[in-house]
């Protein structure tokens, strides 16, 4: 027997054992037979037999054909569909197009030449540009997909083959390291600023409802910048010493970098057009709210642009197997996501985790709420999903066992676990099938680092309740 059917087999095995258990108390048959198929597809992508676009696929298809989720077989279909009209998906979807763009043009290739001139001496130096790039954009950028996908994505991806570090060829030499990087700094800004991340602006929404406490921009800041920004300047040091490039010094390569930059003479009608749209696109990610321009729209909109101009071709799009192959991917995860709140196991998960926090102290009500909360969303492939689904289980809780004057400060620090927890999985977060996408970090060491960094942010947040509750 093949390793690959063996590994077909394991989830298999997993959905038998399970659906075949006595349904557990407070949940319906139906509920825990979807549960099964959940787990079962997270163990085949954790150890993926077949390509993770297909266990997903797999998943949505065997739901929706057992009528899982909808009472009448058109309900189900319209389930099992209903990740592939998710905004978030189609805006990663338009995030692998600018990348094309910018590396057609070649304007990507000089952005990167650029930084390699100015910070290029050494690995962690260029580490440290890509996260300093999230940190300008993140208080004026409601999407980490927009931010770390579609602006920082693009540009970053071109410097590794710049060293000869491919996903085929030493991945590890230069193009692991900036790809970890980039995700663990988003994260990380991405909880910072308010407006860095759209749930955090539905958390606050959710906690006014919920618990009638308005929390404004500045104090947000006022708790957040302090925790997280010492973090932050440690990342990339962190990602040096826990997943090191192997190469670690470059000397020559400031100069390498200004004599390809001559090479490349002077910027090219492409590469202006390409830039033109890249922020146009930055524009309206920003200010889009206040114009009525939805940011998927958007992208979408100017990836047509660059399809009409000449910036990338049509057949640039539908030959992207790797753009596809994550647009399907991630909406059927999307998929599996939502189908957890609709068969009821959310709520049941709930009321199992209020019985056992009550009689906790305080400070350890607090501190199993903010790791529970982060935990759970290894069963989420969307922040916003997580963030609708439980963040008002875990408000009712908080009202009724911790102190009004601890509240606030609390609520703060449980949303902005948030952004953080997107580190946790390859399909955390918008930018994490992008660059998982890349090729550069196998999906078992994703998850490794991602269980890593996930304990080093729980750490920062249970600090942040010694200081600021």
């Amino acid at each position: 027997m093949s390793k690959q059917t063996i590994g077909m087999l394991i989830p298999v095995a997993v959905l038998l054992v399970l659906w075949f258990i006595p349904t557990p108390e407070g949940l319906t048959p139906v509920g825990w037979h979807f549960l099964a198929v959940f787990l079962a597809v997270i163990v085949g992508l954790v150890i993926e037999p077949v390509p993770a676009a297909l266990v997903g696929l797999v998943g949505v298809s065997f739901v929706s054909l057992v009528g899982l989720v909808g009472k009448t077989p058109a309900e189900n279909v319209k389930w099992a569909l209903s990740g592939f009209s998710n905004s978030i998906i189609w805006l990663i979807f338009a995030a692998f197009m600018f990348a094309m763009g910018y590396q057609k043009t070649g304007l990507g290739k000089r952005i990167s030449l650029v930084m390699i001139r100015y910070m290029g001496k050494s690995s962690l130096g260029l580490g440290y540009a890509v996260a300093f790039a999230d940190l300008v954009l993140a208080p004026f950028m409601p999407s980490n997909t927009a931010r770390g996908g579609g602006t920082i994505y693009p540009i970053a991806i071109n410097i590794p083959i710049l060293f000869n570090s491919t996903p085929e060829h030493e991945p590890r030499k230069m193009g692991a390291y900036i790809t970890w990087v980039a995700m663990a700094a988003t994260c990380v800004t991405s909880s910072m600023f308010l407006t860095a991340l759209a749930p955090n602006l539905l958390a606050l929404d959710l906690i006014a409802k919920g618990a009638h406490i308005t929390i404004e921009w500045g104090a947000w800041a006022k708790i957040m910048v302090p925790l997280l920004l010492p973090l932050f300047l440690v990342t990339p040091l962190l990602v040096y010493w826990i997943y090191p490039p192997t190469q670690k010094k470059s000397p020559e390569a400031p100069a390498w970098a200004a004599e390809e930059l001559k090479k490349m003479g002077a910027i090219s009608l492409k590469e202006i057009l390409m830039a033109s749209f890249a922020l146009l696109a930055l524009i309206l990610w920003i200010f889009g709210k206040q114009l009525g321009v939805n940011a998927t729209m958007a992208a979408i909109s100017i990836t047509a642009l660059m399809v009409l101009t000449n910036v990338i071709t049509w057949e640039d799009v539908i030959g992207n197997k790797a753009a596809w192959n994550i647009f399907v991917w991630f909406a059927t995860l999307v998929a599996l996501a939502s189908g957890l709140k609709n068969v009821g196991v959310l709520a049941w998960i709930g009321k199992g985790t209020e019985i056992y926090l009550v009689g906790l102290s305080p400070t350890m009500l607090m501190i199993s709420m903010i790791v529970l909360f982060f935990l759970l969303h290894y069963f989420f492939a969307s922040l916003t999903a997580h963030t609708t689904a439980l963040l008002p289980i875990f408000i009712i809780i908080a009202v009724k066992l911790i102190s009004p004057d601890q509240l606030p400060a609390f609520l703060i620090l449980l949303s902005s676990a948030i952004g953080l927890m997107g580190i946790i999985t390859p399909y955390g977060t918008g930018p994490s099938p992008i660059w998982y996408g890349a090729g550069y970090i196998s999906q078992g060491t994703w998850w490794a680092l991602g269980a890593i960094f996930a304990l080093i942010y729980m750490a920062v947040l249970i600090l942040g309740v010694f200081i600021f509750v």
